[in-house]
């Protein structure tokens, strides 16, 4: 193939993904599955301890998608995976099996607490959890979050220890099913 065909080629092929980036029916599936190959590779980092966070307060209340109110209070002294996300949102999309993975490995461990936060309207949370199969409970805030949570974007991911400090805040799609993760769970509900 000469030159002049390859960049004809390439061309034609970087224009019907444009094309197809612009049209709403196909932009979501084709972000997901671009946003699907960064969570392959992209594994959250652990914060070092003398750069960690703590939270000053647990002044925050929720209510989840069946209508039951959360003070998250009563998640103090317990680890917590904290994910803000929306249906609309294709890197959230994109890492949902993992965290889905993630729950199911710790939703019966008393001493881990997880809250899936989104500000979508109910009916929309529970047809897009129900479509996708997801076992995990879905919780809208009632008043305002903890100031270090900061979320300027989505998805945002915070783990935080027992001892109230954020040992993981990542923003943007990962791979939350990971041993790196599961043993820093792990590590964190032995300690204290």
């Amino acid at each position: 193939m000469t030159k002049s065909k390859k960049l004809k080629a390439y061309n034609l092929i970087f224009i019907i993904v444009i094309v197809l980036l612009i049209i709403p029916q196909t932009r979501q599936p084709i972000q997901v599955f671009i946003n699907k190959g960064i969570v392959s590779i992209v594994k959250p980092s652990i914060i070092e301890a003398s750069e960690r966070q703590s939270l000053t307060n647990y002044d925050w209340r929720l209510r989840d998608a069946f209508g039951n109110n959360f003070d998250f209070h009563t998640a103090e002294g317990k680890v917590i995976v904290i994910n803000f996300w929306a249906t609309w949102c294709p890197p959230c999309i994109a890492e949902m099996p993992s965290i889905e993975l993630l729950y199911q490995k710790y939703k019966n461990n008393e001493d881990v607490v997880f809250l899936f936060v989104s500000n979508e309207d109910v009916s929309v949370i529970k047809k897009f959890i129900s479509k996708k199969d997801y076992s995990f409970n879905v919780y809208q805030s009632l008043t305002e979050y903890p100031k270090e949570f900061n979320v300027s974007s989505i998805p945002r991911t915070f783990i935080i220890s027992k001892k109230g400090e954020i040992v993981i805040d990542k923003s943007g799609p990962a791979d939350w099913n990971n041993e790196r993760v599961s043993n820093t769970i792990d590590d964190l509900i032995k300690a204290f």
